[in-house]
């Protein structure tokens, strides 16, 4: 019997979007996998969900004054309980998508989650309770984007860290237990949290954390806060920057939408860190999606099309069409897709060429109106769920069932 395999934080239990799990479906019959189970009453939003064990959790909102944390039953998608945390940050932003962004964070028997305005909030996993609760604009002078806060928390050891933006705390990390603060980094120019969620790195014996901001991508010291190095490349000119960085070793991917993709290699000097960079292209995967990284080859979408590059060169392999735009996972060998219009697709991990598995479009979508599908797909425990606005898919993905 293979081991179950949570997902139990945003982009997977190591926030690359790769999944341990095998035993999955080569693949798909033309009508796509076996649908488990669907809910439509889960309420808006972009979250995705975090799986452990039998339970899922994720964020929601009604209407723009309401946005909570939410428990499923694995099994049938049925609520166990709903707590709310605060409100839709930036309710008038143009254009106009007020709605639950960030996916929730489990730690043991506590689950740490972000609301879009800001509302930082440690829960009790079993009850939903509220251990403590933080706000982001408020406790520490935060600036978000036009659209809000949209980022994930991280959990490293006894810290939580999480973005505020703004000049005085512009990224900060708490002790999880209770809410007080450990430090916080005042980033030179100050500028507005972006829309990514920070990584874990050790380069040259320090573990830092790396987090893109509204200007660039940034490394700070895990330790103190102090800021070691950033790289703005791939920032400039994005209204929204997006993507989550994609790090191994000493190498990172970073991209905004109307900037480009590039990879930049740190490198140390007596103590003091430089971000180098290797390349850069327009042409690059840079959609709202992300990107994955399996064994020395990049997977992501970009102006329509997926495509296959050397991870410390750029050098594309091959790109397709595909389901367009997308958000994606990885599993198995292959490719998990959820499309900007939808669609799921099924392809291999190869660098050989593009190879479809499968592909299909969920059944009774809801009326996204002028948003897209921007949630992120999961594969857990033999389950891959498919999120868009206020519905979530439970498909079975496993051999044999």
């Amino acid at each position: 019997m293979l081991p179950a395999a949570d997902w139990p934080q945003w982009r997977g239990p190591q926030r690359n979007g790769i999944s341990a799990e095998t035993g999955l479906l080569a693949e798909w019959p033309k009508e796509g996998p076996r649908l488990v189970w669907q809910v439509k009453d889960i309420g808006s939003g972009y979250s995705t969900p975090s799986v452990v064990g039998d339970r899922l959790y994720l964020l929601s909102n009604q209407g723009t004054n309401d946005e909570f944390v939410q428990a499923l039953d694995a099994k049938d998608g049925k609520k166990l309980w709903s707590q709310r945390i605060g409100k839709c940050g930036n309710p008038d932003q143009q254009p106009n998508y007020p709605a639950a962004r960030s996916t929730p964070t489990v730690d043991g028997e506590w689950l740490f989650a972000l609301g879009s305005d800001g509302d930082l909030a440690c829960l009790e996993r079993a009850t939903g309770k509220v251990r403590w609760q933080k706000n982001l604009r408020k406790d520490y002078g935060g600036q978000p984007g036009t659209w809000a806060y949209s980022e994930s928390p991280l959990i490293d050891g006894e810290a939580v860290v999480c973005t505020p933006g703004g000049p005085d705390a512009t990224l900060v990390a708490l002790n999880k237990k209770t809410g007080e603060l450990i430090w916080k980094c005042a980033i030179p120019g100050g500028e507005q949290a972006a829309y990514t969620s920070a990584l874990v790195i050790e380069v040259g014996g320090v573990r830092q954390y790396i987090q893109m901001l509204q200007k660039g991508l940034v490394g700070v010291e895990a330790k103190t806060g102090k800021l070691l190095w950033r790289y703005d490349k791939t920032a400039k000119g994005s209204p929204a920057v997006i993507p989550t960085p994609v790090a191994d070793g000493d190498f990172i991917y970073s991209a905004g939408a109307r900037s480009g993709g590039g990879g930049v290699r740190l490198k140390v000097n007596g103590g003091t860190f430089e971000a180098e960079q290797v390349y850069f292209s327009p042409k690059l995967p840079t959609s709202i999606g992300g990107a994955v990284k399996v064994g020395e080859y990049l997977y992501g979408t970009s102006a329509g099309a997926l495509l296959c590059l050397e991870f410390t060169t750029g050098n594309v392999k091959w790109d397709d069409r595909s389901i367009g735009a997308a958000a994606l996972c990885y599993a198995d060998g292959r490719l998990y897709l959820h499309g900007e219009n939808g669609e799921v697709a099924l392809v291999e991990a190869t660098a050989e060429a593009y190879h479809e598995k499968g592909r299909f479009k969920p059944i009774d979508p809801p009326d996204r109106g002028a948003s897209k599908s921007w949630a992120y797909p999961v594969v857990a425990n033999g389950r891959l769920y498919i999120r868009d606005i206020g519905t979530l898919w439970c498909y079975d993905v496993k051999v044999g069932k």
